[in-house]
């Protein structure tokens, strides 16, 4: 097994080299002076969750349209496909519809139907959403995203998740829903220090759930929220009595000499990973701040370091909008770009690839463990790696369609997989 405090060799992609390959990831935005957010009263030691709304000024939906009219465009692409990044046409296209036609005000409203929060963990303020169900029997589940994501991707399965009955389910498959923004992202604060890795947020998680009162709950996560998941899993706080994921880091320490054609898929697909997509990944590995300042700046330039990765890790036929609407996507793009998180958003590759915790297995799991293997995942290890790592898997299911967005691009199948999957473990 590669050591994992040596940044992923993402130029070389030895054997050595694959194993250290780096997962996807995300972290959270600081709400400070001059910001385009209302500004709530921070969470205190004091006041342990205080309510809060999204509500983003006049001015700055203005000045977004000012800056998106005054894009300065390169030159067109020299290929006919996506090969070097985002067609021009299909670049013009996007800006054009975000200053034109998209409506943050119908996010802004949808989004406050949820009881929002913010709590003070480890000295840095948690924004997340918290939807109790009616169902007394509910168990408690804890739903982290990753980068390019947020809590977005889960608005559209809280509903059914926490009040299946609405939504054609059962009443024993109902869950209480936490779902926490990552640290440098969205409306949780952003670090002023380093630290922030896998394995402190699991601790804020870990936290979290219990001010929140919770003994007994479960926890699921994609992209850099995989990573978060692997890690409350290795490390079992007291009340957490599984886990699922829909990204697993289960590669063995030893690739096989002669791999079955799904080992030598996945491998395949992590080398491509490495290769073909891993520019955006080595860049906030180590240049976070310098990638920052440009996005910062132009939102074109936020929007299509995003777009550009729907396009490439999603289950569609050429075009991110064969899996995801251009709302929804923009939803999830003008987020990062109110908040102002491109910068501390990326510093989540910087903090793990130093800590050691971006390669591609997380070692051996006691705690049991579920999977959910969406075919266009970036890469989709098969079952007996899992089975080598993990001794209590206790669910594992391979679906026909989904990638790496999996539960905002299928919420209904990702909803159904999340019911089928913990309902072994409640109490």
């Amino acid at each position: 097994m590669p050591d994992n405090s040596i940044l992923p060799n993402l130029v070389m992609p030895s054997r050595r080299g694959l194993l250290a390959l780096a997962a996807g990831g995300a972290l959270v935005p600081t709400i400070g002076a001059g910001s385009a957010l209302a500004q709530p009263r921070k969470a205190t030691d004091a006041v342990a969750v205080e309510p809060f709304r999204v509500s983003v000024s006049q001015a700055a939906i203005d000045d977004l349209r000012r800056r998106l009219t005054a894009t300065r465009w390169p030159d067109r692409e020299t290929v006919g496909d996506w090969s070097q990044g985002v067609p021009l046409d299909k670049a013009h296209a996007l800006v054009a519809y975000w200053r034109d036609k998209y409506d943050w005000r119908r996010f802004e409203a949808r989004a406050n139907t949820f009881p929002q929060f913010r709590t003070r963990i480890d000295g840095l303020g948690i924004h997340f959403l918290h939807v109790r169900s009616q169902h007394p029997k509910a168990l408690p589940i804890i739903l982290t995203h990753g980068w390019p994501g947020s809590f977005v991707e889960f608005m559209e399965i809280i509903g059914p998740l926490s009040d299946p009955t609405r939504f054609g389910g059962r009443a024993e498959d109902a869950f209480h829903v936490v779902v926490p923004s990552l640290p440098g992202f969205a409306f949780s604060d952003k670090p002023t220090e380093t630290g922030w890795d896998v394995e402190r947020i699991a601790h804020a998680w870990t936290a979290l759930m219990q001010r929140l009162g919770y003994d007994r709950w479960v926890a699921q996560g994609g992209d850099w929220g995989a990573g978060v998941t692997h890690a409350l899993a290795k490390q079992r706080p007291q009340g957490l009595v599984a886990a699922h994921v829909n990204w697993q880091f289960v590669f063995p320490e030893k690739l096989p000499e002669n791999p079955t054609p799904a080992e030598r898929k996945a491998i395949d697909r992590a080398r491509w990973f490495s290769n073909d997509q891993g520019g955006y990944f080595r860049e906030h590995a180590t240049r976070p701040q310098t990638i920052g300042y440009p996005l910062a700046d132009s939102p074109a330039g936020q929007a299509l370091w995003i777009y550009e990765k729907f396009q490439a890790w999603t289950d569609n036929h050429g075009n991110p909008e064969d899996a995801l609407s251009i709302d929804a996507m923009l939803d999830d793009i003008s987020l990062y770009w109110f908040t102002d998180t491109a910068a501390s958003s990326a510093r989540i590759y910087w903090e793990n690839t130093r800590a050691g915790a971006a390669g591609l297995s997380k070692g051996r799991i006691e705690l049991p463990m579920a999977a959910s293997v969406f075919p266009h995942e970036i890469f989709c290890p098969p079952k007996a790696w899992a089975e080598a790592l993990w001794p209590n898997l206790f669910y594992w299911n391979e679906l026909d369609k989904g990638g790496h967005f999996a539960a905002f691009e299928q919420p209904v199948l990702f909803t159904e997989e999340m019911r089928k999957a913990f309902r072994s473990q409640r109490a």
